[in-house]
């Protein structure tokens, strides 16, 4: 197709490319991962519907502020590894942004495309660049601006941390990230499972990261071996705090300390990152049940159900008290659970958990809902429905209902603020938390979100940073 011949009007006659996925049956066997990506033929004929609009909408939607036209117009030259290096100027992470951000609320929702047509696939195209990139061995380390002499310490290696590392060692700073794990990534690694977010992909990123000069300690718990305060003492200009929201929210209803009730951090920690997966090559204790019912609506719910699924089991339930238009998960991955054959059972919510003689969970009362009036979030309130009661059969539960953040830091750093829910409380233009120096962004600040928001934090706290290490630069040398 001759892509650079087209006029506007032909452009939008294309339709939306279609990313090859692996087929449902075979997919529940194994842990690859679902969306295969684009063949390059499928990639220039999906770029080649981008209007060029002169004003971009989309890089006004897009919280890293990535050139999107841009990028798109050297893929359709064939310059693919330039394409995703212009994603780097902007974005460290392609390869896992172009897998995991919900670009249909961000860049595609405002794409001029979307109003009579379908938005170009922006992340089908970001993951296409930066897979072709890796595999291809064309990765060039960027020009970095020269040392300031400065040292930053970021703690945590979510999309917030890498993203405020990336940043700030490409201005010139020394930049060492602690993460209180062995594997760098944060809720990349553990959080996200392998056949949505392959390792491998986390990793590569980080190794580019490292290859700029940014140092991995894990296996470092900030808080516990070291404070915040004594990241300063030790020499540390300045701090980023990207911890996330790791502390598990319950359903607090009878029966909920039973054998087979997992939180879903935990049961999805076990199965990526200490691969309970991979048995009996790891043999990682983790229950593999039958009869699997997740409760919650959101990403993780999905990750989680989709996981039990390919441990083995036999029924795999969501079950969430609203309705399935209330649901905060991807459409995408709703999707791909119904495809599955994961049964939801919706308008429903759990009273209580039933144990067999051993102490194990056995069965779930739960009672049927009905929409009411919208709540503070928004979606209707779900309201029981009188004598509705039923029991499902349940032999492992995952409870996916949130969590909140992580109290560790908060509660060993004098002066620093945070709300009533626990999230660090900072200055939403510059991250700038209530203590001098100190940085917070990501889910540690606004409970548990997407990676993408959790990466924008990073790039405005990134930003922050570095005009305050560069006045800390300018006052130092008028006193001299």
């Amino acid at each position: 197709m001759a892509t650079d011949k087209l006029q506007k009007k032909d452009r939008m006659k294309i339709p939306r490319c279609v990313m090859p996925e692996q087929d449902p049956q075979e997919r529940i066997r194994n842990f690859s991962e679902v969306p295969i990506g684009l063949p390059e033929e499928l990639a220039v004929q999906e770029a080649s519907r981008c209007l060029e609009c002169p004003k971009a909408p989309c890089v006004a939607g897009c919280p890293v502020e990535v050139d999107i036209p841009g990028f798109i117009t050297l893929i359709m030259e064939g310059d693919y590894a330039a394409a995703a290096r212009k994603i780097k100027e902007t974005n460290a992470l392609p390869a896992i942004c172009g897998r995991v951000c919900p670009q249909e609320e961000q860049c595609e929702q405002v794409c001029i495309l979307s109003k009579k047509f379908t938005p170009v696939a922006v992340g089908y195209l970001e993951r296409f660049v930066a897979d072709y990139e890796r595999e291809n061995n064309l990765v060039q380390m960027p020009k970095l601006a020269p040392s300031t002499g400065f040292n930053v310490a970021v703690v945590g290696s979510g999309p917030a941390g890498l993203t405020v590392a990336g940043d700030l060692t490409l201005l010139g700073h020394k930049v060492t990230i602690f993460e209180a794990l062995h594997k760098p990534g944060g809720v990349l690694v553990y959080g996200i499972p392998e056949f949505r977010l392959p390792k491998k992909i986390v990793q590569s990123e980080c190794d580019y990261l490292a290859a700029m000069g940014v140092e991995f300690t894990t296996s470092t718990v900030i808080g516990k071996s070291d404070t915040i305060d004594e990241l300063f003492e030790m020499g540390y200009d300045t701090v980023f705090i990207g911890t996330g929201a790791g502390l598990p929210n319950f359903m607090g209803i009878p029966g909920e300390n039973l054998i087979g009730i997992y939180s879903s951090n935990e049961y999805l920690t076990r199965s990526n990152l200490m691969r309970a997966f991979d048995f009996p090559t790891y043999d990682t204790p983790i229950i593999r049940g039958k009869n699997v019912a997740v409760l919650g609506g959101g990403n993780t719910a999905m990750d989680s159900v989709r996981t039990a699924l390919r441990l083995g089991a036999d029924n795999a339930y969501i079950v969430y008290r609203r309705s399935e238009a209330e649901m905060p998960a991807r459409a995408e991955e709703i999707h791909h659970a119904q495809q599955e054959g994961v049964q939801f059972h919706m308008l429903t919510n759990p009273i209580r958990f039933i144990g067999d003689d051993d102490g194990k969970v056995a069965a779930m009362e739960c009672i049927r809902m009905e929409l009411g009036e919208p709540d503070d979030s928004g979606r209707r309130r779900p309201v029981p429905i009188k004598d509705s009661n039923f029991t499902l059969d349940v032999d492992l539960v995952v409870v996916a209902i949130g969590n909140s953040s992580n109290p560790l830091i908060p509660q060993t750093t004098p002066g620093l603020e945070t709300n009533r829910w626990g999230n660090i409380v900072v200055n939403e233009e510059t991250m700038q938390t209530s203590r001098q120096g100190v940085y917070a962004g990501g889910d540690i600040v606004t409970g548990g979100a997407t990676v993408i928001l959790a990466a924008g934090a990073g790039k405005k706290a990134a930003r922050a940073m570095h005009q305050f290490l560069m006045a800390k630069k300018e006052m130092a040398t008028a006193e001299d």
